[in-house]
């Protein structure tokens, strides 16, 4: 097989598996099927192909995640480039293109939230897919549909372009139903997966000839990128400057080269809690459940629970998803409206379309368990070895007691260690920091007291993740 390159595109806004699913913690970081994340199943179905390190693409405010989740999966990526704003996939997949080395290697474009459960006949796909694609062609994979699927564009084969591949003779939208039905039985639609294969020169060239701007201004946020760690942050000025576009639109649609490989391999994008019902396994009365679950007299439903028993009596077709700080209860059927809440927590100015009570940090984690007019408690993890920015707040002191391991405190010009059962305090505007000397998990009990207790009360110094200004 010819030198094949996965780039692996991580954006999503997290509206559409909410409350499981946030801005700052969207789908493809979650375990939905199994014990592994979405991300992790996208990288980890590439094992058994020649294929080189992926290259990933994400927002900025996910890359510890990323780094984390594929860390945790001994995957080394070739590259984590970091997109100051969502420009979808057309400018993306073009970073991804200008950063080979050669032209002549071959992307396979991936998302990291989609369900792959055939992976062997996926892996043969793609072994034709490179072939084709080392032929000059813009290999798109097109799903066979199983149902007149309304919530997915679609891919119109053409004439027989080799055994396995066709030519597209057009992309289309979205249908409405009585369309989607007549793609069904007309057998020569698919599913416009969003899964891609073509050389890199290709795409550049193609793009160049259809949306040259998107082109400049990628070359533009490449060339004045900078390193930060582990990742390659984009020119942020350059970057917005650039057209926002899906490779759809931008290319495939207007492409004379493009062929549609037929895919029977076990594909959904998870786009909706009644999705991942459809995929998941289910007992006898067609539930699946996850977590603690109890159910007398009720079928067809999907409950996820994080730690409340949730009971159901007599209950139907039902969507439950429990988290510690949201509850959803939806009819399966219209869990697509789960947006609409998203978007009125939104125009209320809440929160709980950001971030999980539960925040990950690149030093560990932090769990608001209480809070109420000037006070608020959190629970704090710090990962041995790991250690938060040297730091003050202008709003707020902090009381910190420890419950297990050890922490290293710096306040002012002392530091100190506080033991298990011991505690500290940090005057308000007090320059601190915290860190784990010990070899287990740190965890502390922290009481923050003052008249602002935003997050945005912080003024780093010294910073071990580069987030000083």
């Amino acid at each position: 097989m010819p030198l094949v390159v996965p780039v692996v595109m991580s954006g999503g806004s997290g509206t559409r598996m909410w409350p499981k699913s946030r801005q700052e913690y969207p789908k493809q970081f979650l375990p939905l099927l199994n014990e592994t994340t979405m991300l992790q199943d996208t990288v980890l179905r590439l094992s058994g192909l020649e294929v080189e390190a992926p290259f990933v693409i994400c927002n900025e405010s996910h890359r510890f995640l990323v780094a984390e989740q594929l860390r945790d999966s001994d995957i080394e990526p070739s590259s984590i480039v970091l997109e100051p704003f969502g420009r979808n996939t057309a400018p993306a997949i073009a970073i991804a293109a200008l950063s080979q080395a050669s032209g002549d290697a071959i992307l396979l474009v991936l998302a990291a939230d989609h369900v792959i459960t055939n992976v062997k006949e996926f892996h043969r796909l793609v072994h034709i897919g490179a072939e084709a694609a080392s032929n000059g062609k813009m290999v798109t994979f097109g799903i066979v549909p199983t149902s007149p699927e309304t919530g997915y564009g679609y891919v119109q084969a053409g004439s027989e372009f080799s055994p396995g591949i066709a030519t597209v003779k057009r992309f289309v939208e979205k249908p409405d139903a009585e369309t989607a039905k007549s793609y069904l039985a007309d057998g020569n639609f698919y599913w416009n997966s969003g899964m891609f294969m073509f050389r890199a020169s290709d795409y550049l060239e193609e793009l160049e000839r259809h949306q040259p701007k998107i082109l400049q201004q990628c070359k533009l946020a490449l060339a004045n990128a900078k390193s930060d760690l582990d990742f390659t942050r984009l020119d942020a000025e350059q970057f917005e400057l650039c057209p926002s576009d899906s490779i759809d639109y931008a290319v495939m649609e207007h492409t004379k080269n493009a062929v549609v490989i037929p895919s029977d391999i076990g594909w959904s994008d998870v786009g909706s809690w009644s999705s991942l019902w459809e995929v998941s396994s289910k007992d006898e009365q067609g539930n699946h459940f996850v977590g603690d679950v109890l159910a007398l007299n009720s079928r067809n439903n999907l409950v996820h629970s994080d730690g409340r028993l949730v009971a159901l009596v007599g209950i139907e077709d039902v969507v439950v998803i429990d988290t510690d700080d949201a509850i959803l209860i939806a009819s399966r059927d219209q869990v697509q409206e789960v947006k609409g809440i998203v978007n009125e927590l939104k125009a209320r100015e809440r929160s709980e379309h950001l971030n999980h009570r539960k925040v990950q940090r690149p030093w560990g984690s932090y769990d608001s368990i209480d809070m109420d007019d000037g006070f608020q408690v959190k629970r704090i993890v710090v990962n041995p070895g790991a250690s938060l920015s040297l730091q003050k707040h202008y709003h707020r002191a902090e009381h910190w007691i420890v419950v297990s391991g050890t922490a290293e405190v710096t306040c002012g010009e002392k530091v100190f260690i506080v033991e298990k059962n011991q505690s500290t305090y940090i005057p308000l505007g007090e320059k601190h920091r915290l860190r784990n000397p010990g070899k287990i998990p740190l965890k502390l009990v922290e009481v923050q007291s003052g008249d602002y207790l935003g997050e945005d009360d912080i003024v780093r110094f010294e910073d071990n993740y580069g987030r000083t200004q």
